[in-house]
């Protein structure tokens, strides 16, 4: 048995939760994919995946060894990789988590990366909060603000640019807020991101003041929140990235230009500098090629 295969086999397995949808992945048949973990199982003595004619699922022992076995993976990929050289094929599956806007920033972007590697594919996870990368198998992940977790290595590049913003319709009613303290008294509509939700910080480039606010209307994810809030909803604090098109067509108002919405570093982090795979390091590659095409969040001021 091919163990480092038959490892391949079990992960893609585990990540589709289907045999037939692995083998289609891996340009195997369905009997091949499920030989290949039948015989993982018994080299190992242990079972790995629970079956039924009509669903499958990981036993307890299959999610321990998910992240022994991509280590594994990702060792022999590396090794093969660099015995290629520079000529090597990037290949395989890269999985990338991200906040929602700069994954909109991405999606535009990634096809030119796709195009030219036709061999890798990648998936992105749009998520607010932080990931146990090795647990859920996460090769790269955007993250803003200060990383606390030092088992990770951590690499900033951009920074952050947000606006406070508003729909016409809204400040024809309300009124513009000139100053920070003012926006008490206005309908502020929220993205919670690692319970941050309630604060709302700006800065005039010499001193920053901190807003508690108390959202009528939050949600998980600024898509939403910048839907609401053109629509009418009230103030939000939402990145460049969403909001610079609507600002131009007049579609949302910039408020207090002279008082924007504190800055925070953007840092992708990855569980280990040793033996990175090719295909990550191409993304991660593109990815800060990406944000420092963009004059907003490649500039610290």
């Amino acid at each position: 048995m091919d163990i480092v295969s038959a490892l391949r086999t079990f992960l893609r397995v585990a990540e589709t939760g289907s045999f037939s949808a692995a083998a289609i992945d891996l340009g195997l048949t369905q009997p091949a994919v499920s030989r290949q973990v039948s015989a993982l199982e018994a080299h190992l003595n242990t079972r790995l995946l629970h079956r039924s004619t009509s669903a499958l699922a990981v036993t307890a022992e299959g999610e321990q060894m998910i992240p022994m076995a991509r280590k594994v993976v990702d060792a022999v990929d590396a090794l093969g990789e660099a015995t290629c050289g520079d000529g090597g094929t990037v290949s395989g599956k890269v999985r990338m988590s991200l906040p929602a806007p700069l994954g909109i920033y991405m999606s535009d972007r990634l096809p030119q990366l796709l195009q030219s590697h036709p061999a890798m594919t990648v998936e992105l996870i749009f998520r607010e909060e932080p990931s146990d990368l090795v647990g859920e198998g996460i090769d790269l992940e955007v993250r803003l603000g200060a990383v606390s977790d030092g088992s990770l290595i951590c690499r900033r590049i951009g920074w952050t640019t947000a606006f406070l913003v508003a729909a016409p319709s809204y400040l024809e009613m309300r009124g513009a807020p000139e100053t920070p303290d003012a926006i008490c008294s206005h309908e502020c509509v929220c993205y919670s991101r690692a319970g941050e939700s309630r604060i709302w910080a700006f800065s005039n480039g010499a001193e920053e003041t901190q807003v508690r606010i108390s959202p009528r209307l939050t949600a998980n994810n600024s898509v939403a929140v910048h839907r609401a809030v053109l629509a009418g909803s009230g103030l939000a604090v939402l990145s460049h990235i969403l909001v610079g098109a609507d600002v131009e067509a007049g579609r949302l108002v910039k408020l207090m230009p002279a008082f924007p919405p504190s800055r925070l570093p953007i840092n992708v982090v990855y569980p280990s500098r040793r033996n990175i795979p090719l295909r990550v390091r191409t993304v991660l590659d593109f990815l800060v090629d990406a944000v420092h095409q963009d004059a907003e969040m490649a500039s610290a001021s």
